[in-house]
């Protein structure tokens, strides 16, 4: 997998909130509500031009964050510099150089998708005179073209992702928040997506999203794990994954084999397994600190066993488990 240029692949030491290349800087930052404790002393360096991935389970944290980051909610502690300015001082200046997606699209269904993307420009600030030729310049570079007069709700899943992403960036923003934007749509339009995503960062735009979807992760630049308000672990994906010292394989079972349910129960009762699934006519099995072959080969003696690559998905499901958070 491509993780971008060096420039953006190893962040800075925590606290260091001047780094003029640095889009996003937080120390400390906290937020809770009464006596709960929804982001706990977080500290996150995104460069700019990069695609950072918030990942966590639901209430892990990642929306209040992301709303933190986005000058919506104060935080109660800690401090952070969004594109450039001061979190606490200048959050009006941080809302005019980000844009927001949500997996709700926010259109406007009884208005077509030139319409939409004239009345964001025009919420967004850029101005009236430069409008129409902004539009234009969107509606060509996203192919949305074609379809600029139908109405936005008759639009399939994959079309409205597009024109909310384009009317998320009509003004050109140097940040980006993308949150949970590919739910519920086809896997061809979340690959567009990426692609559309990927062309913006290259440009120069800094992007940050959130995603339950693993494989998107693994398309990001760097991550971040959050769990209980805190970060578990921040790094490109494949530091995640050394890090998580796991071992998978692939095993294929022989027709002789006890009933496929028994073999998973027994693989799964191992204190060091991770987790166990069916993979076609066989099965996918993941470790810590013991060797899934050997293991394999108490289990199912005839079965064959290939190696197999241990995933961002897998790093998330260990940490998660290892923090006692139940499937």
């Amino acid at each position: 997998m491509t993780t971008g240029p060096d420039a953006i692949a190893t962040a800075p030491p925590a606290g260091d909130l001047d780094d003029p290349a640095l889009a996003i800087a937080t120390r400390g930052l906290t937020r809770t509500f009464g006596d709960r404790v929804a982001v706990d002393h977080v500290d996150l360096q995104v460069r700019r031009g990069e695609v950072f991935g918030v990942l966590g389970p639901n209430g892990a944290g990642k929306s209040t964050l992301i709303r933190m980051l986005c000058a919506i909610l104060t935080p109660t502690a800690g401090d952070a510099r969004v594109a450039g300015f001061d979190l606490r001082r200048e959050p009006e200046r941080i809302k005019q150089h980000l844009g927001y997606m949500t997996q709700r699209f926010s259109l406007y269904e009884d208005l077509t998708v030139e319409e939409n993307l004239d009345f964001y420009a025009g919420i967004y600030g850029v101005p009236r005179h430069q409008r129409a030729a902004r539009v234009a310049e969107v509606l060509m570079q996203t192919g949305l073209g074609a379809r600029r007069r139908q109405l936005a709700g008759t639009l399939s899943g994959g079309w409205k992702q597009r024109v909310a992403l384009a009317s998320a960036t009509i003004h050109r923003p140097p940040l980006l928040f993308l949150d949970e934007p590919t739910a519920g749509v086809d896997p061809v339009s979340r690959r567009a997506f990426w692609a559309e995503i990927h062309r913006l960062a290259g440009a120069g735009t800094t992007i940050v999203v959130t995603t339950h979807y693993m494989d998107e992760a693994e398309r990001c630049h760097r991550l971040a794990f959050i769990l209980g308000g805190r970060v578990l672990d921040e790094g490109r994906p494949d530091e995640i994954v050394a890090r998580s010292a796991l071992r998978a394989a692939e095993l294929e079972l022989p027709p002789d084999a006890p009933p496929t349910t028994r073999v998973i129960d027994a693989l799964a009762a191992h204190p060091e397994v991770i987790g166990v699934e069916p993979r076609g006519r066989g099965l996918r099995v993941v470790t810590r600190a013991v060797d899934p072959a050997a293991l394999a080969a108490e289990v199912v003696p005839a079965a064959r066993v290939a190696p197999a690559r241990v995933s961002v998905e897998d790093a998330f499901v260990a940490m998660v488990r290892t923090a006692g958070v139940p499937p």
